[in-house]
C-alpha cells in the first residue's frame, strides 16, 4: 500500500466551498439542488432551512416561495427526524434511506421509553397506545394535514395525560399526543407539515409520510455515508460517528463497503470516497457567506478546526454545542451575524487575519444580499448564542 495522500487545510476549504454551494459560481438553482447537494439541512428551527438555502442559490429573491414549494406543494423535500434523533430536511429520494440507517434503532427507544414512563405512571398499556395510534393516522389521512389539537379533535384519546418521574425533581405533566406523535414521527409515519403562520414559525402540523420502501438497515447506511463523505469528505472517523449518531462498528462496516479511501489530515486519518483523493482546486475568486444558526456547513464535521479556530467557539455557540449565525471568509469562520429588531442585519469580526478591505467589501455584500430577500421577514434562532443576543442588543 502506497503512503496516504495528505490534504491540508487549504483543500478541505476548498472543497468546502465548492461542494457546499458556498463559493459564487458553485451556488444552486433550486433548494432542491441545495438539499442534494448538502444531504441533509438542519430543521429543528424552520428559518435555517430557508436562510441555509438563501444562502447558497445563484439568486435569493424567491428564496421563500421556491423552499415553500419544495417542501409543501411538490413535496421533493421532506422535514422528518434524522440522525442523532434531530429534524433535518431531505430530498424526498432520501427518506427511505435515513429511516433505515438511523430512525429505526431510535424509534424502538422512543416506543419502548413512553412505554415504560406511561406504566410507571399507571397510564393505559401498549394495547391502549396502538389503538389511539392507528386511529390518529386514520384521522391525519383524512385531514391531509393537522395540528395536534386537531388531531384531538378525531381522536379525543390523545388529551389523556400522564406524569412523568413523579417525585423527581424534573417531574412533568406529558400529554399522550407530544410523545405519541413524537414517536411517530421518529417512525417514519408522520413528518412535519406547514407552519402555523409565517416560514419563520416554530408552531407546525403534521402530515403523514410519504410512502417508501423497507430497506435492509446495513446497505441503507452505506447509501447515507457514501452520499454524506461525498459532500464532506474528507471526513475522520470520529466526524462520521458524531455526524450518522451510529456505532464505530456500523461507521467502519459502511467505510469499508463503499471503498472509501484514507488520506491524511491535521487531525490523523481522514476518508474520502473511492477516486476522490486527488487534488482539487479551490473556487476562482474569494468568496464571503452569512450562515444561520444550525447551518449545515458550520455543524458538518464533530472536528472543526480546520475551519473554526476553537476560540471563537464560546462566542459562536450555545452551552448545548448549537452554532448560531456565523460570517465566512474563503472557507473559515470569521465572526458572527445578527437581525435587530428593526431589521438590520449586524455583523462582527472576530478574527481578523486575512479579513482585509476586500473581505469586509464582500461580507457586506452578502449582509446585503440577505436583506433583500428577507424584506420584512425577522429572524431570531431558537438557540440563542452570546454573540448574536450582543450584536443584537446593540
Amino acid at each position: 500500500m502506497g503512503a496516504q495522500r495528505y490534504i491540508g487545510v487549504a483543500e478541505r476549504r476548498a472543497r468546502l466551498a465548492l461542494r457546499q454551494r458556498l463559493a459564487g459560481r458553485a451556488r444552486a438553482g433550486t433548494p432542491e439542488e441545495v438539499a442534494g447537494s448538502l444531504v441533509a439541512l438542519h430543521g429543528t428551527d424552520p428559518a435555517t432551512v430557508y436562510l441555509a438555502v438563501g444562502a447558497r442559490l445563484a439568486d435569493p429573491a424567491r428564496t421563500v416561495e421556491e423552499t415553500e414549494r419544495a417542501l409543501y406543494v411538490d413535496r421533493r423535500l421532506v422535514r422528518m427526524h434524522g440522525m442523532r434523533h434531530t429534524v433535518f430536511v431531505f430530498p424526498r429520494e432520501l427518506t427511505a434511506v435515513v429511516h433505515a440507517s438511523t430512525g429505526l434503532a431510535v424509534a424502538a427507544r422512543e416506543r419502548a421509553s413512553l412505554l415504560k414512563h406511561m406504566a410507571t405512571a399507571g397510564a393505559p398499556d401498549a394495547a391502549w397506545l396502538r389503538e389511539v395510534e392507528v386511529s390518529t393516522l386514520a384521522a391525519l389521512a383524512r385531514r391531509g394535514q393537522a395540528t395536534a389539537a386537531e388531531l384531538a379533535e378525531d381522536e379525543p384519546r390523545l388529551r389523556e395525560q400522564f406524569v412523568y418521574a413523579a417525585g423527581k425533581s424534573y417531574e412533568g405533566l406529558h400529554t399522550v399526543s407530544t410523545r405519541l406523535l413524537r414517536v411517530l414521527g421518529v417512525e417514519g409515519k408522520v413528518v412535519r407539515g406547514r407552519p402555523l403562520g409565517s416560514w419563520t414559525s416554530s408552531r407546525f402540523r403534521w402530515a403523514v409520510a410519504p410512502e417508501h420502501p423497507e430497506l435492509d438497515t446495513a446497505g441503507a447506511q452505506v447509501e447515507l455515508l457514501r452520499r454524506w463523505l461525498a459532500a464532506c469528505g474528507p471526513a475522520t472517523e470520529t466526524d462520521l460517528k458524531w455526524w450518522t449518531g451510529w456505532r464505530v462498528t456500523e461507521v467502519r462496516g459502511a467505510l469499508a463497503a463503499i471503498g472509501a479511501e484514507a488520506v491524511s489530515l491535521d487531525e490523523g486519518t481522514g476518508y474520502v470516497t473511492e477516486g476522490d483523493a486527488d487534488p482539487v482546486a479551490g473556487p476562482e475568486e474569494p468568496w464571503a457567506a452569512l450562515l444561520p444558526g444550525l447551518d449545515p456547513t458550520a455543524m458538518g464535521w464533530r472536528e472543526r478546526d480546520w475551519y473554526l479556530a476553537p476560540e471563537l467557539r464560546p462566542r459562536l455557540f450555545d452551552g448545548s454545542g448549537n452554532v448560531g449565525p456565523t460570517v465566512w471568509w474563503n472557507g473559515r469562520v470569521v465572526g458572527g451575524w445578527a437581525q435587530r429588531p428593526d431589521g438590520e442585519i449586524v455583523r462582527r469580526i472576530l478574527d481578523e487575519e486575512g479579513v482585509g478591505r476586500d473581505a469586509l467589501a464582500a461580507i457586506e455584500s452578502e449582509a446585503e444580499r440577505l436583506s433583500g430577500w428577507l424584506g420584512p421577514a425577522r429572524i431570531t434562532p431558537r438557540f440563542r448564542t452570546p454573540l448574536e443576543k450582543e450584536l443584537t442588543a446593540g
